[in-house]
């Protein structure tokens, strides 16, 4: 495929002024490269962002446990029982929409090993239901179930890096390991699901792949636990409409509040607002980066009218040829808009490498995600061409309007 002539004296045009042309391109390569990076790093942090919320459960409310010191916590018992199983159930009674509940209590781990291998995973026990509620999905095997709660099954479920630890040969169904002084017999492993970090917005997340867990009901049988301890560390109630998620924070806040005699032994996390919070944070950071990738666009938009009005005088000879051999202002004007055209096209390519790499370079240096809008790619190249060439219709017509007979008498 071969350029129109007039395309090709545009270029050659532009290549006898290499400098200039150059010093004229760094302004849009740096304008477009600065929105590129931006929406590729934004986007990858909305990704991440939505990833690990979605862990957390978008439906869900999450109460925790508060961790005390041994005078506050007797203190907080002379009051509170601490969170409880029937904490949770209370809430599925009363808070609007709520349509199940997950329980957990992490269990003190001293040793956890098979016949070919050991870990350092964390234990818990969990209620019917929480896998579901926590987005684990089972890889291999069955989840833990309302039966293997009654019976107080000695049952574990595995979480992908503890499996590969505490079997490494990848067989760990229907085998047997040891927590403390408590074998139990993996019926199950769950698919890695590797979040990439260990906390959202202050959230600690569940390290889920390094954890094996047990029945609820078998944790607190089979398990130690000390005295005045809560009965369960958190629960998780699920919401058949997020919509209603603050109407239900509320209402749950004030059933725990009566509960617990309004000790302050508890704290309530809302995963869809600690999303909210992130993408608020996002935009302000988006927008202070669009300024910047604005105002070298402006940059670039002014070196492109300089050069243009500057190529104005040093060819007025020319323009005057031109215009004696009968070529008209349209045609004059169209010349140097195709010439700033090249200019804009040119730095908007190389802009759209460099911001590319300088994206996945962001992403390196500050661990964060990189993904791509295809939309905010085009936007930022079409906000390149539409400045290149607004900034260029003065000088076109400023060409366009020489006396052809002055211009070259001038010369």
């Amino acid at each position: 495929m071969t350029l129109a002539p007039a395309w090709r004296e545009a270029i050659e045009a532009l290549s006898r002024r290499k400098l200039r042309t150059l010093l004229t391109l760094l302004g849009m390569i740096f304008g477009v490269a600065a929105i590129v990076a931006m929406q590729g790093v934004g986007a990858g942090s909305r990704r991440e962002a939505l990833k690990l919320v979605e862990s957390l459960g978008l439906h869900n409310l999450i109460v925790e446990a508060k961790t005390q010191d041994a005078d506050s916590l007797k203190e907080t018992r002379a009051r509170s029982l601490g969170l409880t199983v029937a904490d949770a159930r209370a809430a599925l009674e009363v808070v609007p929409a709520a349509e199940d509940y997950a329980a957990e209590k992490r269990v003190r781990r001293w040793d956890v090993f098979s016949d070919v291998g050991r870990s350092e995973a964390g234990v818990s026990g969990i209620s019917p239901g929480y896998f579901k509620l926590a987005s684990l999905r089972v890889a291999a095997g069955r989840a833990l179930d309302a039966n293997d709660d009654q019976r107080l099954a000695a049952v574990a479920v595995l979480g992908a890096q503890a499996a590969h630890e505490l079997f490494p040969d990848g067989k760990p169904l229907n085998r047997l390991i040891k927590v403390n002084q408590v074998w139990l017999r993996v019926v199950g492993v769950l698919a890695d699901r590797d979040l990439g970090k260990d906390q959202f917005e202050g959230v600690a997340l569940g390290a889920d792949a390094d954890r094996v867990f047990v029945p609820l009901g078998s944790a607190r049988a089979r398990f130690r636990f000390q005295p005045m301890e809560d009965e369960i560390d958190r629960f998780l109630l699920r919401l058949k409409n997020p919509d209603q998620l603050a109407v239900g924070a509320r209402v749950l806040g004030q059933v725990l509040d009566q509960r617990h005699a309004g000790a302050a032994d508890y704290r309530m996390v809302v995963p869809q607002q600690l999303y909210r919070q992130n993408q608020k944070t996002q935009r302000i950071f988006s927008i202070v980066m669009g300024s910047i990738a604005g105002v070298s666009l402006l940059v670039g938009g002014i070196g492109i009218m300089n050069i243009m009005l500057a190529n104005v005088l040093e060819r007025r000879r020319e323009i005057g040829l031109l215009r004696a051999i009968g070529a008209r202002r349209q045609d004059i004007v169209a010349r140097f808009l195709r010439e700033a055209v090249v200019i804009c096209a040119s730095g908007a390519l190389i802009g759209l490498l460099f911001g590319a790499l300088l994206a996945y370079a962001i992403a390196a240096f500050a661990g964060w995600q990189v993904a791509w809008e295809p939309f905010g790619i085009l936007a930022s190249v079409l906000a390149c061409l539409l400045i290149g060439i607004a900034f260029s219709i003065y000088p076109a017509r400023q060409a366009a309007e020489l006396d052809p007979i002055a211009a070259i008498r001038d010369e």
